[in-house]
């Protein structure tokens, strides 16, 4: 009897000592996820260009190919050196001036340091089209993710960009002009749709005559090559005279074109023709450019 009163006394202690243990409640949080930002830009195949002096003193090119290129002129001119021998090689075999391929180059790749070159060593912002059966990267271009081609080298870019003008009727009449018509080639390539830019030829003649790249021309062709003389007057209207009031006009210094003028004024080289009823883009130290 004694030991079952124990044994019932036991059991009633270890109960009571159970229901004094505090309870913890557990809940698992949810992992906590981030909004994703995507910010997207759109831009144009072929835009560019202002110059500016950076603080080194080096000249900075602003270049919008397929992506907004800051870069030093020494970059443009090392971009020059490493494929004119390539360009001089297609003008050759293809009848393309080499002018044009390293302008064309300069412009869509950044000079080689836009985001397409060095992803796809696509230089010439050439798109997939029907027929490409390569290799393709995604880029927002004048549409959200676009297709670009893709290359294992920029050799290949070059060689593509000839066979791709070659290859097209619409590009035809290029072929038709002198050999080293660098400025027909750039009207005409903005004329046959290669770019929507309307100031597209402008950029591409700027580049060709601030690099001096028609001397590869001149190469292929086996000529002399004559830098373009600014002192030279060749256009309709070359006024010298300094005019009784000079507001609103602009005197022509050494190493100024139409195209530095028009950006320094932003304006446009078309427009300072029409207001100086110039003929072409010729102009001379000296000369008195309406700009107003």
């Amino acid at each position: 009897m004694f030991k079952k009163i124990f044994f019932l006394l036991a059991i009633a202690t270890l109960a009571s000592c159970g229901s004094s243990k505090s309870k913890v409640a557990t809940t698992k949080k949810a992992a906590y996820k981030p909004k994703r930002e995507v910010a997207t830009r759109k831009s144009h195949t072929g835009k560019t260009v202002s110059t500016t002096k950076s603080g080194s003193g080096r000249t900075t090119e602003v270049i919008e190919s397929t992506s907004k290129t800051i870069v030093y002129s020494d970059v443009v001119n090392g971009y020059v050196l490493q494929y004119k021998d390539i360009a001089k090689g297609n003008m050759k075999q293809y009848g393309i001036p080499a002018s044009i391929i390293l302008a064309q180059g300069i412009l869509e790749s950044g000079a080689g340091s836009g985001t397409l070159s060095k992803t796809a060593n696509n230089h010439f912002g050439i798109k997939c089209h029907n027929g490409w059966t390569g290799e393709s990267v995604r880029h927002d271009d004048d549409a959200e993710q676009e297709c670009f081609r893709k290359y294992n080298d920029p050799a290949e870019s070059y060689k593509d960009h000839a066979e791709f003008l070659t290859g097209r009727s619409r590009y035809a009449s290029l072929f038709k002009l002198e050999k080293g018509d660098y400025q027909g080639w750039a009207r005409g390539l903005k004329a046959a749709g290669y770019a929507t830019d309307p100031k597209y030829p402008d950029k591409l003649i700027s580049y060709i005559e601030r690099y001096n790249l028609h001397q590869y021309d001149a190469e292929v062709l086996g000529v002399e090559f004559t830098p373009i003389q600014k002192s030279q007057p060749v256009a309709v209207n070359t006024n010298t005279t300094r005019p009784s009031n000079t507001e609103g006009f602009y005197e022509v210094t050494k190493g100024d074109t139409l195209y530095s003028i028009s950006k320094k004024f932003n304006t446009t080289v078309d427009d300072l023709k029409r207001l100086n009823n110039l003929a072409d883009n010729a102009i001379s130290i000296g000369q008195y450019i309406k700009v107003k």
